[in-house]
């Protein structure tokens, strides 16, 4: 096994629940409109969803589970926050595996050319 392959294989058990968190429409919007609005309360992160504050909450206390958010208090509000690092390193394991496909069409050209 390659370098490469080992340390993906080393970094699976954490990218499971990454992805699995990633892995939900209402998540995915959850964490578009955390990046292009900053830090939201939960009251304005459910405008206009037609999803209640309490699935809002699961679904944030979700993401904040597998370190994509994280929230503070703010008076009486709790103000949720995408964590950029957590993002960085998800973009990282797509990047890796997006490397070992281009890696694998490579050697499959140099095969179908060696053939020719």
């Amino acid at each position: 096994m390659s370098r490469s392959r080992a340390a993906a294989a080393l970094q699976l058990p954490d990218a499971v629940p990454l992805f699995a968190a990633l892995g939900d429409a209402t998540r995915l919007r959850l964490l578009g409109r955390l990046s292009a609005g900053g830090p939201l309360s939960i009251t304005r992160l459910s405008e206009g969803t037609g999803v209640t504050r309490q699935a809002i909450t699961r679904h944030l206390y979700a993401l904040g589970d597998v370190g994509l958010v994280r929230h503070a208090r703010r008076g009486r509000e709790q103000v949720w926050d995408l964590n950029p690092k957590r993002l960085d390193k998800a973009k990282r394991y797509l990047d890796q595996i997006a490397a070992q496909w281009d890696d694998a069409a490579e050697r499959l050209r140099a095969f179908v050319e060696d053939q020719e």
